[in-house]
């Protein structure tokens, strides 16, 4: 019965290209003999409703309904995707009755979860689910493989939608002209981006590609741990073992991961060679030990055969036909050397056949070219070692799609555009979606906070300040919070909790990339352990107190936590135990060489459990995962956000200790002799501008007439610069372009770049100041929704015209003018394409602190103030607070919530043309510095602001964004802007 049915839904799925047909029907048709086909919906719903995880049948609904569920044109539809009507629409054209739909939306919800952001310049006919569909051997084993390592349905959709999103940008394999595209991916700090090239490659192989190069890191360590990946999840045990008898040791010798914990059994197994099961198989021309090394045997490794002769390997009679290649090689001058020697020995013909994919894993270290433009010869760009090597391999591979992967994607959108043999993204830019489970910059800060709002529950959870006005030292405190945290695991493992995330245990210590510093805080580390003393009475008091005052504080409900100390204090002595084993509790990474680097105790494959503090610098801040990493102690210092970010190995997943990760880390690190720099502060400057960015190309990724608003050749202007002296990349990978216009109808604009002297200030407060005396003398009160029990809060407001408002703008003074140029260009402009705005509503809030202060200034009515500071250099941090926008929004009918919110008040202030501009009166320092007469002086006085303004504001299909390049000589592309110091 249950392999009749798996057989059947097999075959009727299979037949339904072109979208759900009628269930019943195209089975009977389908059938074999003249007997109806077995097509009661009833054992069908039976068997969903009793079957359990990975359920083959369960599973193939699954992929079917969901690709339904997220095709974005579908002819059989007109419900969007991802809705429960485009559900609805499928279930229609199936014939399922309401019983069956039940059951099916329980075991298969609806795909709800954004998808990938993708800008892209490239045709995606070639490559549709119809297609990968029929070609999917590596795909399904992999995403078999998935499931059974537990993860969710939804999370393996969400995966297969990215990386099929980057496979059909690729060209076709089989096109007779060869094309390679240049691409780039970006994700999330170590949010599982192998995971999506992983799926990149297995569909791409399938689809025809036959040499995969992946560029993974500039480290052994960095490359091992890709390749284990690779052959783990992707190649499995029969393209290892390449016909071996696993039962047999003498045909064994010199095979991979024989002492690997985790062979075989958590290796994909093909269930026999692929190419005896109607498959190809794949050859690895690297291993987990051994780097690509010269061919020495007339580089047969690298000849494909051919099965027709006269036709090339991308024929699809050969393609399909011809085993893959695969390879992970470091980013290494002599290792690439090798590799486009023994290319060249193939000869030009032959290489332009060879469909391929180039992987390049943290694409923006080392690929990048550095040199200085300014320099190049006429017509002849310089390269730097790499970036040049990656130039070749796409040179002699006409048929090589490079795709570029990072998590601080700043540097590769800086690449010039115009140099044709370099890296720029020219096809596509790919931002894959926050995953599932993923602990990010929103788990670690309070962006929306004001200084009037108490701190948030993120930074209270999880980071704990190295500046607490102690002026003590707090590493002993964090070394406590790893014992502490790692008998917390012990005891949950104890209590039934799965122990497979609590293998690994890990502390990172990061002040210096100094050497010689790495190994003083080494010593300095093991002094404080050993006077920790964590066996004694004085130990276990001190971390009964930290357990009381932080981890039972913060405690996860859903994961048990003890009661007392008494009852974790074993699990204290296994966790000193099992972080002191071998002697020492740490482990220094860092130096020059590979050798410097092959530690075992920090081989996080091969190492049954790897407890430790890791004291290390940049080779621990990039592409390496630290497995367990559970307490983080931080305090260097850079002045590029991409290098910064990178440092957050703090970010990633961590099931089942989410509430134990604590990161310490500097608030005022010394920076010359005279300024500090607030590292958390810093880290969400940066984080802020990686959200920036990835909100504007969500925005601008929507289609207006059919085309695309940006280009990835106009993706520079959209990378923004929270904290001024922390500049997006390196200097030497800064290209940009420059950003005329940011349309933001129906969106709170807020600008932080104030003026800081007096004369500013003075003459800000001045061009406001008839605004003043607009508003009403009584205050209102406005809710932030419509709900009786909503915020509410008083403000004053008055009317203003579109054209008085642009009078004030224009005349206002900034510290950093570009931050709203865009902005003010953009109501500069309004009315050109019919659209337009008739007044302004002001509104100025009631500030609702015990200690508020009113006080005139220049002569006009009482003003409730704000407090504020300057959070990161000259600007400031959050300005409006959350219940003022959404108010705001409201009122400009930003929504269709505004229309039918059913508030009195808000529907007598909204207008279809009216924008909304909210004052802050913002004051620096507490208190303030108010006259005996109630006045405060100009030069004390920041007239900060965030607006919003109506839908009307922009026409309909009309670009949101408008750029003007930078005269080149290069042609109409990014330039580097210099100064005259060269900066």
């Amino acid at each position: 019965m249950t392999d009749h049915l798996l057989r059947l839904h097999g075959d009727v799925l299979a037949a339904m290209r072109r979208g759900p047909r009628n269930f019943a029907k195209l089975a009977f048709a389908l059938a074999d003999d003249e007997e109806p086909a077995d097509t009661d919906q009833g054992d069908f719903r039976d068997r969903v409703t009793a079957a359990g995880a990975g359920d083959e049948l369960t599973a193939l609904w699954h992929r079917t309904l969901t690709g339904w569920d997220l095709a974005e044109q579908a002819d059989w539809s007109t419900a969007p995707p991802r809705t429960d009507e485009r559900r609805a629409d499928a279930y229609d054209r199936l014939g399922f009755d309401t019983a069956l739909r039940k059951v099916l939306d329980h075991a298969v919800p609806v795909f709800k979860e954004p998808g990938p952001t993708i800008i892209s310049t490239t045709p995606t006919w070639w490559y549709s689910r119809d297609t990968a569909a029929v070609r999917s051997f590596y795909w399904s084993a992999y995403e078999q493989l998935l499931r059974r390592k537990g993860w969710s349905d939804a999370a393996v959709a969400g995966l297969d939608e990215a990386s099929h999103a980057v496979v059909e940008r690729l060209a076709d394999p089989t096109r007779p002209d060869a094309y390679g595209a240049r691409g780039l991916v970006v994700g999330y700090v170590q949010s599982g981006k192998t995971a999506n090239f992983t799926g990149v490659t297995a569909k791409a192989i399938d689809a025809g590609y036959r040499l995969v190069i992946v560029l993974g890191g500039t480290l052994n360590l960095l490359r091992g741990q890709t390749q284990r990946r690779l052959d783990m999840e992707l190649i499995g045990q029969e393209n290892i073992l390449r016909g071996a008898d696993p039962a047999d040791t003498d045909s064994l010798v010199g095979v991979d991961y024989l002492d690997d914990e985790d062979w075989p059994g958590k290796f994909v197994s093909h269930g026999g060679r692929p190419s005896t099961l109607g498959s190809f198989d794949i050859e690895r021309l690297t291993t987990r030990d051994n780097d690509y090394q010269s061919l020495e045997t007339g580089i047969r490794a690298l000849v494909f055969d051919k099965q027709v002769r006269t036709q090339p390997l991308n024929a699809p009679d050969n393609l399909h036909r011809a085993a893959a290649r695969v390879m992970v090689v470091k980013k290494n001058k002599s290792v690439l050397s090798k590799l486009i020697k023994d290319l060249k020995k193939i000869g030009g013909p032959l290489l332009s056949e060879i469909p391929t994919l180039i992987i390049d894993d943290e694409s923006d270290q080392a690929s990048v070219n550095t040199t200085n433009p300014d320099k190049w010869e006429e017509g002849k760009a310089t390269r730097t070692a790499i970036n040049g090597q990656i130039s070749q391999l796409l040179g002699l591979l006409p048929r090589a799609q490079y795709v570029g992967y990072t998590a601080t994607p700043f540097a590769n959108v800086f690449v010039d555009p115009g140099d044709g043999d370099d890296i720029f993204p020219r096809d596509f830019l790919i931002s894959l979606p926050r995953p599932t489970g993923y602990m990010g910059v929103q788990d670690f800060h309070d962006l929306d906070r004001t200084d009037e709002a108490s701190v948030g529950s993120a930074e209270r959870a999880h980071v704990r300040s190295m500046d607490d006005g102690t002026h003590r030292d707090r590493l002993p405190e964090a070394l406590d919070a790893f014992v502490l945290a790692g008998a917390l695991k012990l005891y949950r493992a104890a209590n039934g909790v799965d122990d497979s995330p609590f293998r690994h245990h890990t502390m990172l210590v990061h002040e210096s990339v100094g050497v010689k510093q790495h190994a003083l805080l080494a010593k300095r580390i093991r002094v404080l352990w050993d006077e920790a003393a964590y066996t004694s009475q004085e130990g276990h008091d001190r971390l009964a107190a930290l357990l009381a005052a932080d981890f039972q504080r913060f405690a996860d409900d859903g994961m048990p936590t003890p009661a007392t100390y008494a009852d974790l204090k074993p699990h204290v002595s296994r966790a000193r135990q099992l972080i002191n084993s071998g002697g020492t509790p740490v482990l220094v990474v860092n130096g020059d060489t590979e050798r410097d680097y092959d530690q075992p105790d920090l081989d996080f494959d091969r190492t049954p459990n790897v407890w430790k503090i890791l004291v290390g610098g940049t080779k621990l801040s990039r592409g390496f995962t630290v497995e367990g990493l559970t307490v983080t102690y931080y305090r260097r210092r850079t002045q590029q956000a991409d290098t910064l970010m990178q440092m957050g190995r703090w970010f990633g997943f961590r099931p089942g200790y989410r509430d134990l990760v604590r990161l310490y880390i500097g608030r005022a690190e010394p920076a010359g002799r005279t300024r500090t720099v607030d590292l958390y502060e810093a880290f969400e400057a940066i984080c802020r501008d990686e959200e920036t960015f990835r909100a504007q190309l969500t925005r601008y990724a929507t289609l207006v007439d059919g085309k695309p608003q940006v280009t990835p050749s106009q993706i520079p202007p959209l990378v923004s610069q929270h904290l001024s002296w922390l500049k997006p990349s390196a200097r030497n990978k800064m290209f940009n372009a420059e950003l005329v216009e940011i349309r933001s109808p129906g969106e709170w604009v807020e600008p932080t770049a104030y003026p800081t002297a007096p004369a500013d200030l003075r003459h800000n407060a001045e061009v406001w100041r008839p605004v003043l005396d607009l508003l009403g003398a009584d205050p209102i009160t406005l809710r932030r929704d419509a709900s009786a029990g909503g915020d509410s809060f008083e403000a004053q407001v008055g009317t203003l015209d579109h054209e008085e408002l642009l009078k004030v703008l224009c005349d206002l003074r900034w510290s950093v003018p570009s931050q709203f140029s865009p902005h003010l260009e953009s109501l500069l402009s309004t009315g050109e394409g019919g659209e337009g705005i008739d007044d302004w509503l002001v509104v100025l809030p009631r500030q609702t602190s015990s200690r508020r202060v009113e006080a005139s200034v220049l002569g006009s009515a009482p003003l409730s103030l704000a407090h504020r500071s300057r959070r990161r250099g000259d600007l400031f941090g959050a300005i409006g607070e959350p219940k003022h926008r959404e108010a705001a929004l409201r009122i400009a009918r930003a929504s269709d919530a505004a229309i039918r919110s059913g508030d009195e008040t808000l529907e007598s202030l909204a207008g279809d043309r009216r924008g909304v501009v909210v004052l802050y009166p913002v004051v620096e320092e507490k208190p303030p510095a108010v006259s005996p007469a109630g006045a405060i002086a100009p030069e004390h006085l920041v007239m900060a602001f965030g607006l919003v303004a109506p839908g009307s504001s922009n026409a309909p299909k009309r670009n949101l964004v408008r750029f003007r390049t930078i005269d080149s000589t290069r042609g109409d592309f990014a330039i580097i802007e210099r100064g005259a110091d060269g900066s």
